[in-house]
């Protein structure tokens, strides 16, 4: 498969019809535990799970379906050949994996650095939750600035070891971009200066991995909200994370203790709906170029955050033509006026659904002010740029001419 395009890993990747009776398609194994062939390899194949050592390494014995099942494998194993990792974890959402992340990595008195804005939910975990356990962070605003970065690397690196840097780029929900590949030389140069290296963490969910690949630039770990753009119609929940065998497999075994796997079915749906990953991007993304430019234009719009507009000849614009394949589908909008513009705008639209999440086969606005970053202070909210008149926008495969027309009469509406 080394050889084989995104668009036919997405296809073919992670299952094998010879392991069920030559089923073209994969079935669905709803089990929740698994028979033994003998009591000697019920022993080989726990040693197996929870060592890692025996003769049953690399076999695909199951004991329980919370520690693993056939359908977990196959979505782990795609997704693992999408990112171009050597190995997978995927977890029941995308916070389930950026809390087993956290968990994995620290511990009382360390420090962690994460860019902002970010997803309100990872914002909240590094804020809210983690502080309880005496860990401590910094944010960074500028992921295109090295002293900005390393300002708050400083910050938290007199606080304690720095065990982990998470970035989202492009960042919701503005879709600022971060120089990952910059931030890894930063990583890099800590580890040698003081002998701990922190792991580079990026949140992959905008873009997802068609259009970036982080691991290619030199993160750790590459995590991706499965519920968006790879399940793809907003009716599941699920995420994942992929890098060395080394990183990953310990995630998957404190997966086991959180009981944060991913069951059977919702497996096989991330698996049947990575199948046309690309295709739904394709789409969303030639729909989003098309919007975008009407936005542009608006009178009524008094800014966008659309990646395709980055000016060529700044940072910004270098670190997007090294790092990105393409703009994506979900970006940023503001209103001329504030919060009461807003609201009349959303009340006036017929075909956009004002809903939470992005990614799906239809077209969701939201805005995040009061909905996805609403237990975020003012104060950090326009640290990220996100203001009163912020509109996240995350394009369908509708036809544009009515996703147009719907823009329009709602701006009218003001």
């Amino acid at each position: 498969m080394g050889n084989w395009h995104p668009e036919t890993l997405a296809v073919r990747a992670g299952y094998d019809p010879a392991s069920a009776s030559n089923a073209a398609k994969p079935p669905i194994y709803m089990t929740s535990t698994f028979a033994y062939a003998s009591a000697r390899q019920a022993k080989d194949i726990h040693e197996a799970y929870f060592d890692g050592t025996g003769p049953e390494v690399g076999k695909p014995g199951h004991i329980y379906s919370r520690l693993g099942h056939p359908n977990l494998d196959m979505v782990e194993g795609r997704l693992a050949a999408l990112d171009g990792a050597e190995g997978a974890a995927v977890f029941n959402s995308g916070m389930a994996t950026h809390v087993a992340i956290a968990l994995a990595h620290l511990r009382p008195g360390d420090s962690v650095v994460f860019s902002r804005p970010i997803y309100g939910g990872t914002n909240g975990l590094y804020t809210n939750l983690m502080p309880q356990f005496d860990v401590t962070q910094a944010a960074f605003t500028d992921g295109c600035d090295r002293a900005n970065i390393e300002g708050a690397v400083a910050e938290a690196l007199a606080a304690g070891p720095l065990k982990l840097i998470v970035l989202e780029s492009p960042a919701n929900p503005t879709a600022a971009i971060i120089d990952i590949a910059l931030v890894v030389e930063i990583a890099d140069a800590i580890g040698l200066r003081n002998g701990l290296r922190p792991l580079v963490v990026v949140d992959n969910t905008l873009l997802g991995p068609m259009m970036q690949r982080p691991i290619a630039l030199g993160a750790d770990l590459c995590m991706t909200s499965l519920t968006k753009y790879c399940g793809g119609h907003s009716d599941l929940l699920a995420g994942g994370v992929s890098g060395t065998e080394a990183l990953v497999a310990p995630l998957r075994l404190l997966r086991t203790t959180l009981g944060s796997h991913l069951d059977p079915y919702t497996s096989w749906l991330v698996l049947r709906s990575m199948e046309t990953l690309h295709l739904r991007v394709e789409r969303a993304m030639d729909n989003a170029r098309k919007v975008a430019e009407f936005l542009r234009d608006a009178p009524r719009v008094a800014g966008i955050t659309f990646l395709g507009f980055l000016a060529e000849g700044t940072p910004q614009r270098a670190v997007y033509d090294r790092q990105c394949k393409a703009a994506g589908s979900t970006f940023s909008f503001v209103l001329a006026g504030g919060e009461a513009e807003a609201f009349r705008f959303l009340d006036a639209l017929k075909l956009l659904r004002f809903a939470v999440s992005l990614g799906g086969s239809e077209t969701l606005i939201t805005h995040p002010a009061t909905t996805t970053h609403y237990a975020i202070s003012a104060a950090e909210r326009a640290q990220g740029g996100i203001t009163d008149a912020t509109l996240r926008l995350s394009v369908g495969i509708e036809h544009v001419d009515d996703l147009i027309a719907d823009l329009a009469q709602a701006l009218d509406a003001i």
